[in-house]
């Protein structure tokens, strides 16, 4: 077994133990959240890192998951894992429809149309009486004999614990992984990131540069519904707000680029790092915090830009880098010390 997959089956290990010795349910839930936004970061990644597309909509293809599965389930009782596949495939399929024109634009104004587009949807379905509007959509409990709310991995409702939320949100994660692996080692990767470096010489190659790009904004926002439709049954409410906000699309592609975009470590990393220091922050702070996460986001991207635009696989990558090379000569003029007479390399 090489080192990558070693290292990957020990974490995949250590996650699948981590519930059993936590006791405080604030954690378990810090660490579900941390898995969510790392599958909906892998998702983003898929079209803002390896195709260099940075989108800032992503929040639409969440709450099209969300509102697909709720209203299902709602209006027809469909279980949420077929409508868990409903909801990507209607993402799928409004991403490369309204994706189709999106990319003859470039640069900022790519991106400024994706945040019109977030923003439409979210005016629309708040004042759209069949997915009832700006109310929201409130998900009824199963209920077993004597009218008790009852667990349902059908249903993916559990009303004892949080855990089997944990390794259902644990099991998708994997899933955005695994397909952003696909992507990297397929093809499509090796196409997707030849338009990210130059378009017009991967076009002039023969690479179909629109054909690509939509293959990829189909599979980032099928993920991203996918994981809609599970934030919709953790919480068992949902409204524009909370799923189409532009501050979700946002803390989206921030995720992926604290960490690093184009890898697939990245997302996980930066969900890791944002995910508990913004809900630590929010839980101290109370009120105060949600405004106070705005102020995070700006800092890091702005820290990001200056000091480390490759995000955090590319910071450990530096330090593996300086400690396999050892010391150099060049850092003890750093330091203002002076060199040995006769040292090697030292007058050449």
């Amino acid at each position: 077994m090489t080192r990558p997959w070693l290292v990957a089956t020990l974490v995949l290990i250590s996650l699948a133990m981590f519930p059993l010795g936590v006791r405080d349910g604030s954690w378990l839930n810090i660490a579900i959240l941390v898995l969510l936004y790392a599958g909906l970061a892998q998702a983003w990644n898929i079209l803002g890192g390896f195709a260099g597309q940075v989108s800032l909509g992503n929040a639409a293809f969440f709450g099209l998951g969300a509102y697909t599965s709720s209203v299902l389930l709602d209006r027809w009782d469909v279980s949420p894992w077929l409508g868990m596949a409903a909801g990507a495939v209607v993402a799928a399929v409004c991403a490369v429809a309204v994706f189709f024109p999106f990319f003859r634009l470039g640069g900022h104004y790519f991106a400024i149309a994706t945040i019109a587009l977030s923003e439409i949807l979210l005016v629309l379905f708040s004042n759209w009486e069949f997915v009832r509007g700006a109310r929201g959509i409130t998900i009824p409990f199963i209920r077993g004999p004597g009218r008790r709310p009852t667990d349902s991995w059908a249903f993916l409702q559990f009303n004892e614990s949080r855990v089997p939320y944990y390794y259902v949100v644990l099991g998708l994660a994997v899933l955005a992984v695994a397909v952003a692996v696909a992507v990297d080692r397929s093809k499509l990767g090796y196409y997707l990131r030849a338009i990210k470096n130059d378009q017009q010489a991967a076009r002039s190659l023969g690479v179909p540069v629109l054909r690509y790009k939509l293959i990829a904004v189909a599979i980032s926002a099928a993920l991203t519904a996918v994981f809609g439709t599970f934030y919709a049954q953790y919480l068992l409410f949902i409204d524009p707000e909370t799923t189409m906000r532009l501050e979700l699309s946002v803390l989206i592609a921030l995720v992926a680029i604290l960490g690093g975009v184009g890898t697939v470590v990245g997302p996980l990393l930066g969900a890791v790092v944002l995910i508990p220091l913004s809900e630590i922050t929010r839980g101290q702070l109370g009120g105060a915090g949600n405004t106070l996460d705005l102020v995070l986001y700006g800092a890091l991207i702005m820290i990001i830009s200056v000091f480390q635009p490759d995000g955090l696989v590319a910071l450990g990558g530096r330090f593996r880098r300086r400690r396999e090379a050892g010391p150099l000569v060049g850092d003890t003029a750093e330091r203002g010390e002076a060199p040995l007479v006769g040292e090697p390399g030292v007058g050449d």
